[in-house]
């Protein structure tokens, strides 16, 4: 390892951009999903992870038939006839 490294001519900021139309975030998702979606794409033969669940998201979007309040005024009142 050297003594003294020369940062003169470093530029500050991410060592790999994001595409345009991308964003880059943090996202946590379950363990158990995350395996699932890497073993797909091993059982492939490759790829990434990432664009799977993307593509995947995608489908959802495009599919998707009730907006996000339907659904969860649907859930909730499913759920709250469990409880009678």
């Amino acid at each position: 390892m050297r003594r003294e490294y020369d940062f003169s001519g470093a530029k500050r900021g991410p060592v790999v951009r994001v595409p345009p139309g991308k964003t880059r975030i943090t996202l946590r998702l379950d363990n158990d999903l995350l395996d699932w979606f890497r073993a797909q794409v091993h059982r492939a033969g490759g790829g990434s992870y990432q664009a799977l669940i993307n593509e995947v998201l995608r489908r959802h979007v495009a599919t998707a038939k009730e907006p996000l309040v339907s659904t969860l005024r649907r859930v909730i009142r499913e759920e709250l006839r469990r409880t009678d």
